[in-house]
Parts: C-alpha cells; sequence; structure tokens
C-alpha cells in the first residue's frame, strides 16, 4: 500500500486540517495511506508572546516546511493565513482545497450588545484596529491557544474573537454568538483555507496533489496574496520617492556663501 507522509502542527485543528486533506486524497487515490508528521512550532511553545512580536509570518508554519525540506514529510499542510506572502525557496504550494468560511466571529456575545467598556480578548492587531473603529469604547486584552484555551478565557461580559471556520471545523459552531459580515471586518489574507506546500521538485507529490485543488479557491487565496505582497511594497516606494525628493530639492537650491563678518 503507497504511503504519503504529511506535516501538521499538533493542535486539535492543525490535526482536523491535515485529516480532511488526508481524506480528500485517499478518495481521489484508493488504497493511499496517509501518515501525519506532527510538529512543534515556535508560536506553539511561546505562549507568553504576543504574535506581533514575533516579527512577522511564519511563526505557525517554518517548522512544519522545515519537515517536508529535509525529507521527514512530503507534504504539509497548514491554515493559509499562517503562510508567509511569498513562498520559500524549495518549496511550492500546490493545492488550495475548497476554501471554508473566511469571516471573524464572537464568543461570548455580540458585538452590538457589549456593555460600554467590555472587555473583548484577541491576538490579531487586524481585529484589534478594526473592532476599535466600530466600537471605540472596547477594552482589548492578549488571547493566546488552542482553541479549547481560548473558549475558556471567555471574558465575564465581553468576547473573544476567532476565525469563525475554526468552531465550524470543531463541530463547536454552537458556541458562535455572531459572525462579523466581511465589510465589517476584513478577514485575514488566506483566512478559513488550507495550503498544502511540498517540494517544489517533487513531481509525483505535486501532481498528486493538484488533484485535490479547488481553482476558485486557489484564485482568491493567490489575489490576496499577491494583494499582501504588494501591500509590504509599497512602504519601501514611498521612503525611496521621499528620499528622491530630499535630494532633488537639496541639489535645486545652491549653499549661500559663507559670509564672514569684517571688524
Amino acid at each position: 500500500m503507497p504511503v504519503v507522509r504529511a506535516a501538521t502542527r499538533g493542535s486539535s485543528l492543525a490535526l482536523w486540517q491535515a485529516a480532511h486533506v488526508g481524506r480528500l486524497l485517499e478518495t481521489a487515490y484508493p488504497g493511499l495511506d496517509v501518515e501525519f508528521v506532527v510538529v512543534d512550532t515556535e508560536g506553539d511553545r511561546r505562549l507568553d508572546v504576543p504574535i506581533s512580536d514575533f516579527g512577522g509570518k511564519g511563526v505557525f508554519a517554518k517548522e512544519v516546511q522545515t519537515a517536508v525540506l529535509d525529507g521527514r514529510a512530503d507534504f504539509a499542510v497548514h491554515s493559509a493565513k499562517d503562510l508567509p506572502s511569498t513562498t520559500v525557496p524549495g518549496l511550492t504550494l500546490a493545492a488550495v482545497p475548497e476554501r471554508g468560511d473566511p469571516r471573524d466571529a464572537l464568543v461570548g456575545g455580540r458585538l452590538g450588545d457589549l456593555p460600554l467598556g467590555a472587555t473583548v480578548a484577541t491576538g490579531s492587531m487586524r481585529r484589534r484596529v478594526q473592532l476599535a473603529q466600530i466600537r471605540p469604547d472596547l477594552v482589548f486584552t492578549e488571547l493566546r491557544g488552542n482553541m479549547a484555551t481560548r473558549l475558556s478565557k471567555v471574558p465575564a461580559d465581553g468576547a473573544i474573537v476567532v476565525a469563525a471556520v475554526a468552531l465550524q471545523r470543531l463541530q463547536l459552531a454552537d458556541q458562535l454568538a455572531e459572525i462579523i459580515p466581511e465589510d465589517d471586518l476584513v478577514p485575514q489574507v488566506g483566512q478559513g483555507a488550507l495550503g498544502v506546500e511540498c517540494r517544489a521538485d517533487d513531481d509525483v507529490i505535486i501532481g498528486m496533489l493538484q488533484t485535490i485543488e479547488h481553482l476558485p479557491s486557489r484564485r482568491r487565496v493567490d489575489a490576496e496574496r499577491a494583494f499582501l505582497v504588494e501591500l509590504g511594497r509599497r512602504p519601501r516606494r514611498l521612503r525611496r520617492r521621499s528620499r528622491r525628493r530630499g535630494h532633488q530639492r537639496r541639489g535645486s537650491r545652491p549653499a549661500a556663501p559663507l559670509r564672514v563678518p569684517r571688524h
């Protein structure tokens, strides 16, 4: 019986996602056996550190990607939102299966029903900034950990913010107090989608993974990732333009001659 190995994080949600990809492959290739290589990531270990302090994306993906690059696994299953906007050298994003719900949600209470000054827990600066635009009175606190840990930390008379798809996949959707429309809270790039990576030179695995590709989902995720890349380039362009303008201004005004006072 042919065997392929899938690298994944060890959280309940990550394991569900890896098993989902495994089921898709085993359906497409009867007799195939998918084994899981569970990898511990820096983001999973350092729960005392806010995500924003890690300095960018990849904190939940790097070690999982390394397991593929060094041959311990044939492919890796990620939440697409955890992937850096540019693919790591040596890997390719071989498949994006059909996407789930991309929206954010609240557990504990509806946004409009939370009392004045209520506490909302989230580790995402994106969520904080957007929710503060709607409810400037809210008080935000940090939230880290697996889903069970997060659900245990719902503030009294407050709420936590989660990806709706996470609870839907874990059969916990009944705990969602409100799913927030995308026009009110723009989701993270790739949220709700899975990204399946493998080695860029492994044509056999690439061909296998392409059978579980969902083209509409892939197009949306690719467009969102491209937008993020472009957004990252713009501040650098603006800085370069500012420096050029500064040089031009300095170059167009000759220095005034030095005047030595006469005594």
